[in-house]
C-alpha cells in the first residue's frame, strides 16, 4: 500500500512511476547506500556537488569510492558548465546531485536545469542518482519537481525519506532505480531483507486520509518562520561581513564568515558552552569550507535558540578581531 500511495503522489513531482518501479528502504541513507553500491565499484570516481551533505561522503568513503567535486550555485545548484567540463576530463562512474533544497546549500535547481542534466548524463550513459529528502518542504507554492520527471531512459536513481519531513523515527525511505531496480532489490534484501512493516503502515494511512498534507501544511509554515528568525539572527549578531543563503524550502542555512573566523575552531569554542553547528569542511571531501558553517532550522525558535546565536556571534566576532 505504501508502494502504491508513493506512486500516486509522484505525479505532484512531474513522473508517473508504478508501485513495481519502487524499493522501500529502512530511511533515506539505506536508499542511497545501496544505489551507490549498484552503480559503483570500489575504486571508481564519482562527481559530487561541493558541497555536499556529509552523509553522502561518509557512504562514498566506506564503499572506497573516489570523489570529484563540481562547483555548486547557492541559488541554482550544480555548475552543468563546471560538470561538463569534468566529464571531458575524467572517467566518471556517476553523478550525485540534491536539485530540491540542497543540503547544506538550500539552492533550488531550476527545471531547464533540471531537464539539460539528465539529458547530459544521458548522453554519456552515466548513471544520476537523486537525493531528494527535502522536496516535499518547499515554504510556497507546489512541489518542485523530481529529476525522475525528465529520465527517459530510465537513468536516474531517485532517493527520498519521510525521516526529515514526518519522524526521524519512522525510519521509512524509498528508491525508484530506473533500470537498476533488479540490482537494487538484491542489494536490499542481502543489507536487511525488509523494511519494518508497521511503520510502512502507518505512514501508508497517513497519506491515505490526508493526515500528511495536513502536516505538511503546518511544518512548511513553521520551517519558514524559524528560518526568517534565524536569518535575523545572523544578521544581528553575526560579524559583519557575514554571508548567508536564502533557501525558498527545506530547514538548512549556509553562513559564510568573514576572514579570521575557523569554522572548527569555531565549533569547538561553541561546544565547550554548549552549542552546536557543523563546520564547513565536513561537506567537502578535501576539507574546504574552512569558514562556513551549516545551521539547522528544523527546530523550534526559542529563548534558548536566540541566546545559542548571541554566543557564536560573539566567538566569531572575537575571531575576526584577532
Amino acid at each position: 500500500e505504501l508502494r502504491r500511495q508513493i506512486s500516486r503522489r509522484s505525479i505532484d513531482a512531474g513522473c508517473s512511476l508504478t508501485p513495481d518501479e519502487i524499493v522501500i528502504t529502512t530511511g533515506g541513507t539505506e536508499a542511497l547506500n545501496i544505489c551507490l553500491r549498484a552503480i559503483t565499484n570500489p575504486g571508481d570516481t564519482v562527481a559530487i556537488e561541493s558541497p555536499t551533505y556529509y552523509g553522502l561522503l561518509r557512504i562514498l568513503e566506506l564503499l572506497k569510492v573516489k570523489a570529484i567535486e563540481v562547483s555548486t550555485d547557492p541559488q541554482e545548484g550544480l555548475s552543468l558548465q563546471a560538470l561538463a567540463s569534468i566529464l571531458k576530463k575524467h572517467r566518471v562512474a556517476a553523478v550525485l546531485v540534491q536539485p530540491n533544497f540542497h543540503n547544506p546549500l538550500g539552492c533550488l535547481m531550476p527545471d531547464e536545469n533540471k531537464k539539460k542534466l539528465v539529458e547530459m548524463l544521458s548522453q554519456h550513459n552515466i548513471p544520476l542518482l537523486e537525493d531528494d529528502m527535502y522536496g516535499d518542504l518547499p515554504f510556497e507554492g507546489n512541489r518542485p519537481k523530481l529529476l525522475k520527471a525528465y529520465d527517459k531512459d530510465e537513468n536516474v536513481l531517485t532517493c527520498s525519506s519521510y525521516s526529515k519531513t514526518l519522524s526521524p523515527g519512522f525510519r521509512v525511505g524509498w528508491t525508484a532505480p530506473g533500470k537498476h531496480l533488479g540490482k537494487v532489490q538484491l542489494l536490499k534484501m542481502s543489507t536487511s531483507m525488509s523494511t519494518a512493516t508497521l511503520p510502512q503502515m502507518a505512514l501508508a494511512e497517513m497519506l491515505i486520509n490526508g493526515g500528511y498534507d495536513k502536516f505538511l501544511r503546518r511544518t512548511r509554515a513553521l520551517h519558514k518562520l524559524h528560518m526568517e528568525k534565524m536569518m535575523d539572527a545572523v544578521r544581528r549578531y553575526f560579524p559583519e561581513g557575514t554571508k548567508l543563503t536564502r533557501p525558498t524550502g527545506g530547514m538548512i542555512l549556509w553562513v559564510e564568515f568573514p576572514r579570521g573566523v575557523d569554522a572548527i575552531d569555531l565549533y569547538r569554542k561553541a561546544l565547550a558552552k554548549n552549542v552546536t553547528v557543523t563546520p564547513g569542511p565536513l561537506f567537502s571531501p578535501n576539507g574546504l569550507y574552512r569558514r562556513c558553517v551549516r545551521l539547522n532550522c528544523g527546530i523550534p525558535w526559542s529563548e534558548r535558540v536566540d541566546e545559542a546565536m548571541i554566543t557564536l556571534g560573539q566567538i566569531a566576532g572575537r575571531m575576526v578581531e584577532r
